[in-house]
């Protein structure tokens, strides 16, 4: 698809209003608000890029290589940093950089607006879409895969609305109406904001996405009632690079649903993604998605225009 062609807002946006799209947020979906021109620190007000917490990550562990491609993998940096400093060590460096940094921005708000329950995914780190959803008083379930805290490699973290606490659960005893309630899928776990930090866990380095893509083969990362929801609805990937290794994965173990309700299925689904190579738009293509060269933020404030109209 040509990337100068407009998303079709109205449409989407009753889609989404209906409750016909899931939405996925990719790392892009976490920038907004960032001050244009400035560099990222440890110390600064919003989150960071991959490259640049790769790079943080590096410099704090005297990584073994100055080469700025390995110093900007960060499942390389991450797995080195690992195995310097232990699993504990790395996973109070991210919350140092990661929690409290930062707050919702337009995007999150606007998913927060939107009337109905929801399912949405995110393989963000951060809490923003909670904090938008409990800013805009609205409840919701959270779901947590969880990297460093299931021993047995087969549960999830559940948290029902309201609860304090988590309770641990086999993905096929997870059933949730998602017809009546909004629930937040953290993907590849989550940061705790202080001063909590039981929960914090992160799949970050390169064992910890084989992992993944292990328990999404066996059929225990995602919830089985989640699969059923996916079918007949659009995915709106929303700040995603197909050179993203976790989006990789994600598509691989979702194929099975873009090939049945995607471009075979009557079933269009939607990436917004700020100058896709042409080889981008070609692999989006090939799973049923139209590819729209657009930052998140212009993509929101589109929408929220075509729902003032």
């Amino acid at each position: 698809m040509p990337p100068q062609v407009d998303p079709p807002y109205r449409a989407i946006l009753k889609a989404l209003e209906d409750g016909r799209v899931v939405p996925f947020f990719g790392a892009g979906a976490s920038t907004g608000g960032r001050p244009d021109g400035v560099a990222w620190t440890a110390s600064a007000q919003f989150l960071p890029r991959a490259a640049e917490l790769s790079q943080h990550l590096a410099d704090e562990v005297e990584f073994i290589s100055q080469d700025p491609r390995d110093r900007a993998d960060l499942l390389k940096v991450s797995a080195y940093y690992e195995q310097a400093v232990g699993r504990e060590g790395l996973r109070h460096e991210l919350r140092d950089v990661l929690a409290g940094k930062s707050h919702p921005s337009a995007l999150h708000e606007f998913f927060a607006s939107l009337p109905g329950p929801q399912l949405l995914v995110t393989t963000n780190y951060d809490t923003l879409l909670e904090q938008a959803f409990r800013a805009a008083g609205k409840p919701f379930d959270l779901l947590i895969y969880p990297s460093d805290t299931d021993e047995t490699g087969t549960t999830m973290l559940w948290w029902p609305s309201e609860a304090t606490e988590p309770r641990n659960l086999a993905p096929d005893e997870i059933e949730v109406d998602l017809t009546k309630q909004t629930v937040i899928y953290k993907m590849h776990g989550t940061v705790d904001e202080p001063p909590a930090s039981e929960w914090s866990n992160f799949v970050i380095t390169e064992d910890d996405y084989v992992n993944f893509l292990s328990r999404m083969t066996r059929g225990t990362a995602v919830p089985k009632s989640f699969y059923r929801y996916f079918r007949g609805r659009s995915f709106l990937f929303l700040g995603y690079s197909l050179s993203d290794w976790n989006l990789r994965v994600v598509l691989r173990n979702l194929g099975r649903e873009f090939e049945i309700h995607g471009a075979h299925g009557g079933v269009k689904h939607w990436a917004i993604q700020a100058q896709p190579s042409s080889v981008e738009e070609w692999l989006w293509s090939q799973r049923g998605v139209n590819v729209y060269d657009q930052t998140v933020e212009t993509f929101v404030d589109r929408l929220k225009a075509a729902r003032s109209a």
